[in-house]
């Protein structure tokens, strides 16, 4: 090497390192309003929502697609709201019958009204969060964030490099509540939930629900053969009670074929996500490190790939193989788990049990804090854990229920807010919050108020919780579960308003796979009920000893001066013009309660009383 070469390595040398080292520097950091992690059922959600009111928005998931549970996991048949279509969730199906060609196009299984194919969902969720201020990471990991001067700082990694997002909001949409853990925010994990929760065990322990790795399956036709290999560690025994192949009609006992057409798929495909000695695995991997759950996941695919071989072989169907080319991935299998249940925050509120069987009855009036909506019952599954406590979840009988606000906020961790399974709720609610529909709406619930955090400079605690209700109204949300009184309906808002404030309560009732809240709007109103929910907000309304059996206008302003709105009684004939304009005004007349909570919102506006997160009227 001549001495000429060697000086311009040397000075080549500098610039050398300082290009490697500067390449494994982040960049400057980029400023966003909020910064979700976790691209799953609440996380698109919460950016969608954000998005749309104006802040600067990016989500960091793992995987390259949208939708967590949904997609990526391959549970791509709606447990729940079938009924109760609310905001983004209601959004999202549309898009689906629009897809395949209206309702009936999807409802092909019978454990669902909506079922689709995992990439169709996936597809139609990035279509949705295709929004210019929404900018997704895929593929990418992020590092421990930290609260520097009033804002979030989170280091991402992907195959471009290493980057450093800002922003003023952080939520965790993970799938197992992982960023509240690094942070190391008080949560709760598995059946501690001590007194506040009557029906959990007498002893706390950390058993959470089974997972599951979904099969997604195609029939290939007849005389095709895609019958895998024999799994390792298999026994046909363990899924003969799966279903019975051979089955006849008439005959009692579960057929193989109707266990394959409970998550029947458009197209000729199915899915597999089947809890009775099927491909339910019992695996509490959330305090592993992520190589740690990679490794431990592997028994799970196992399991499925087993009770594939059951089905292609036992039951009698080689024709159904895993269908290719649904997943970007080389086996063939969902990108995650589906997971039932995660870490739990304990938050400014918990949602337990009894808050959901008699929401008027408990010490706080949560429901008046209400931002997202289920009615599915508290299904558990815990087959596949023989130390599980014996707990019939399914006859723990609730109606349909709304989520509290404060259920996302943590107690002392400022500008961060929980979401997707990881709430403040009790180990049994989790049975129902868990549901994909209920998991959209508290992602928009989430993205909304995080969206009103970083527009006003408030922590997620300060928003007021009735702007954040706003917000999701006029997004089309529910924040009252009212099976009869859907979006389209003329006073649906009003409705809603005076159902949060507890003015007007509607009737909860258990009932199958659906439970449900009615409102019974073309119902005549009655002064003992509109004298209850007054009660619960105004001291000064003492006992009402008026004995009339039906609401009229004028009765309706002789108990708002009661509590203490003369201004607002004298604009009762005032808001009817407004409201009913060519309807003669009848101030004796009965008034139905769609009526009534009408009047009450346009003449007064209770609503607009500040509330706290426990739901109690705010007096200073």
């Amino acid at each position: 090497m001549n001495q000429a070469y060697r000086r311009s390595l040397l000075l080549l040398f500098p610039i050398l390192v300082l290009i490697f080292f500067s390449s494994c520097q982040p960049r400057p950091g980029r400023q966003f309003g909020v910064v979700i992690i976790g691209g799953g059922a609440s996380g698109v959600m919460a950016g969608i929502q954000a998005a749309r009111q104006g802040v600067p928005v990016a989500i960091v998931e793992e995987t390259p697609w949208l939708g967590g549970m949904l997609t990526s996991a391959g549970v791509s048949a709606i447990d729940g709201n079938h009924r109760l279509p609310s905001g983004l969730w209601g959004e999202f199906r549309q898009r689906l019958y629009d897809h395949y060609g209206g309702p009936e196009a999807v409802a092909t299984g019978w454990v669902s009204n909506c079922l689709f194919e995992p990439s169709v969902g996936d597809s139609i969720l990035k279509s949705m969060a295709g929004l210019p201020n929404l900018e997704i990471f895929y593929e990418t990991r992020w590092r421990l964030p930290e609260r520097i001067g009033g804002k979030w700082k989170v280091r991402i990694e992907n195959s471009k490099g290493i980057e450093e997002l800002e922003a003023k909001v952080l939520i965790d949409a993970t799938e197992l509540g992982d960023v509240m853990a690094a942070l190391h925010v008080p949560y709760s994990l598995g059946m501690d939930d001590g007194p506040a929760e009557p029906h959990g065990p007498a002893n706390p322990n950390d058993i959470i629900q089974d997972l599951t790795y979904v099969l997604t399956l195609k029939d290939y036709g007849e005389g095709a053969d895609k019958t895998i290999g024999r799994p390792e560690g298999y026994d046909p025994e363990e899924f003969r009670c799966a279903c019975i192949p051979g089955l006849k009609a008439g005959q009692e006992g579960m057929s193989c074929e109707q266990m394959l057409q409970y998550g029947r798929l458009p197209n000729d495909k199915y899915m597999i996500n089947w809890p009775n000695c099927g491909n339910d695995y019992y695996l509490n991997i959330i305090e592993k490190t992520p190589k740690e759950r990679e490794e431990a996941l592997k028994q799970a695919k196992l399991q499925s790939l087993r009770f594939l071989y059951f089905i292609q072989t036992e039951a009698g169907y080689p024709n159904l193989g895993l269908a290719q080319g649904e997943y970007p991935t080389p086996d063939g299998l969902p990108m995650i788990p589906y997971y039932r249940e995660s870490r739990r925050l304990k938050g400014a509120v918990r949602l337990t049990s009894p808050y959901l069987s008699a929401p008027f009855q408990q010490k706080y009036p949560l429901y008046r804090t209400g931002v997202a909506v289920g009615d599915y019952p508290i299904d558990h599954h815990h087959k596949k854990n023989p130390g599980a406590p014996a707990i019939d979840f399914i006859n723990i009988k609730v109606p349909s229920y709304n989520v509290p606000l404060g259920a996302l906020i943590p107690l002392d961790t400022e500008g961060l807010i929980v979401a997707e399974k990881s709430i403040s709720v009790s180990n049994i609610v989790n049975g129902a919050t868990r549901l994909q529909p209920v998991v959209m709406g508290i992602g928009q619930a989430a993205g909304a108020l995080a969206a009103l955090a970083a527009q006003t400079g408030k922590t997620p605690a300060e928003v007021p919780v009735r702007d954040v209700q706003q917000v999701l109204l006029e997004a089309g949300a529910y924040l009252m579960p009212y099976l009869d009184v859907p979006v389209g309906h003329p006073q649906f808002a009003a409705i809603q308003h005076i159902g949060a404030t507890g003015l007007l309560r509607g009737v909860g009732v258990p009932y199958q796979w659906a439970n449900q809240t009615w409102f019974f709007p073309d119902s005549l109103a009655r002064p003992a009920e509109l004298a209850q929910g007054l009660k619960g907000l105004f001291d000064e309304m003492g006992a009402w000893n008026d004995e009339e059996e039906y609401l009229s206008p004028n009765l309706l302003g002789s108990m708002m001066e009661a509590a203490g709105q003369p201004e607002s009684a004298e604009a009762i004939g005032s808001a009817w013009e407004i409201l009913f304009p060519g309807r003669p005004y009848q101030p004796d007349a009965p008034l139905t309660r769609a009526q009534t909570a009408a009047l009450l919102d346009k003449a007064w506006n209770p609503f607009s009383l500040p509330i706290t997160l426990t739901g109690q009227r705010k007096t200073d």
